[in-house]
């Protein structure tokens, strides 16, 4: 199978950061909701999040730096991602937007939140953290991607960050031809701000909009007490809602109930 379809068109944006992105948006006249993705994934991971909220909600996905089609040079950190998402909400004319993220989307997304509270109307949180890297994978990282910037990526590799992304219940393939035609240069660019950036947990009282937090119980990558000590420390957290049975892209493989938590979210702003 191909990887899920956004109906909406994907468009190059060159943004006021400088970096050009992959874009896109389902138009309308509702509150607008701008997903971030994981690493290693890009906008399509959001498809059925689309396709759910389309008809009630202004829709926008985008291919981080380094990922789908945002070729981008050098380094960066999340802090120039959260930059780069505030520049989208520039590009379209908006004021203010609810920002949902997984993984890497999540740590992009508290940044924008930190920097630009008065643009965030709310945060919805899936799969994510507000720590570092745990200092003992750091090392099998490093060696990862070395490894596949010289050689590209290994069957091991692709197996490996299939189960850490994806976890149970998913359709690997598509996602695993997606890393395997990654440029290779790419990967120490798009590991370099996963392995350097610094803890800001002490840092979430200082966000106050509304926030829904949302886990797999079986997520490989981020255990479940990241996810409560997000909820923990924003004052404006919701309850946790955990996802039974899925990994850490839970809003890819198993997008009912995480669709229907962020409905009901959305509905209660």
């Amino acid at each position: 199978m191909p990887l899920p379809v956004v109906p909406d068109a994907l468009q190059q944006v060159t943004l006021s950061t400088g970096a050009t992105v992959g874009l896109t948006d389902s138009g309308g006249d509702g509150a607008v909701v701008v997903f971030s993705h994981g690493l290693l994934m890009n906008h399509a991971m959001f498809a059925p999040q689309v396709e759910a909220l389309r008809d009630a909600y202004r829709v926008v996905t985008w291919d981080e730096r380094g990922h789908g089609e945002a070729e981008h040079e050098g380094t960066w950190t999340y802090w120039d991602s959260a930059a780069d998402v505030l520049a989208i909400l520039d590009h379209l004319g908006v004021e203010q937007a609810v920002l949902a993220g997984m993984s890497q989307g999540g740590f992009l997304s508290l940044r924008a939140a930190l920097t630009a509270p008065d643009r965030v109307l709310a945060l919805v949180l899936i799969d994510t953290q507000a720590g570092p890297e745990e200092p003992d994978i750091l090392p099998l990282y490093e060696g990862m991607t070395a490894a596949w910037a010289a050689d590209g990526p290994s069957q091991d590799t692709l197996d490996f960050a299939a189960a850490a992304i994806l976890g149970p219940g998913a359709d690997e393939q598509p996602w695993k031809d997606l890393w395997a035609a990654m440029p290779n240069h790419r990967s120490p660019q798009v590991m370099h701000p996963l392995m350097t950036r610094e803890d800001i947990t002490d840092r979430l009282a200082e966000i106050t909009c509304p926030a829904l937090v949302v886990h797999g119980d079986a997520d490989a990558s981020i255990p479940v007490e990241k996810a409560q000590t997000l909820v923990d420390g924003l004052p404006g957290a919701r309850p946790l809602v955990l996802v039974r049975g899925a990994g850490h892209a839970s809003n890819l493989t198993f997008p009912e109930p995480v669709n229907a938590a962020i409905k009901a979210f959305l509905a209660s702003l």
